[in-house]
């Protein structure tokens, strides 16, 4: 199995970075997994609609440049489907079984995600109503696959 991040923007903060990298260390037990991120178009602060649009725009076409066409994409956005630990170990466990080895998590940056790249999405993630930083997000992820890992291997972490 193979699981990609592909994601806007750099991690900053050192203790993102570290969590990430220990939950993807724990996951090369389970599967080939890694981060690929793609530059945050620079923009100052108070845009105007049609910039916003622009912006996700230029990020979007970056993050689909880094999706293959054999990809199961699933797209992480607020009003995306929500699944408890357990229905999305669920999920993965389906999706591998009938023949979707490659997954690809997509993270838009702080505007969100182009259309373009929710075309492309086969499914949508969200983690609740709340908005949360994308670095955050990233970590909240890894932390999941990895829970889902343990419970569709029947290890006691998930509890």
């Amino acid at each position: 199995m193979n699981i990609k991040l592909a994601v806007v923007g750099k991690i900053k903060e050192k203790y993102f970075q570290a969590a990430i990298q220990e939950y993807q260390k724990r996951m090369g037990r389970f599967c080939d997994f890694q981060i690929m991120q793609v530059p945050d178009q620079k923009a100052p602060e108070n845009l105007s609609a049609a910039e916003k649009q622009q912006v996700m725009e230029q990020e979007g076409i970056r993050l689909l440049t880094k999706i293959k066409p054999r990809d199961y994409v699933i797209a992480l956005v607020i009003k995306g489907k929500q699944y408890s630990s357990e229905e999305l170990a669920a999920t993965i466990k389906d999706l591998t079984t009938y023949g979707h080895s490659d997954l690809t998590f997509v993270i838009g940056g702080s505007l969100g995600l182009a259309p373009a790249v929710l075309q492309r999405a086969d499914a949508t993630l969200s983690f609740g109503a709340m908005t949360l930083p994308h670095q955050l997000m990233r970590v909240v992820l890894c932390e999941q696959l990895y829970r889902t890992f343990m419970i569709n291997q029947h290890r006691p972490y998930h509890k």
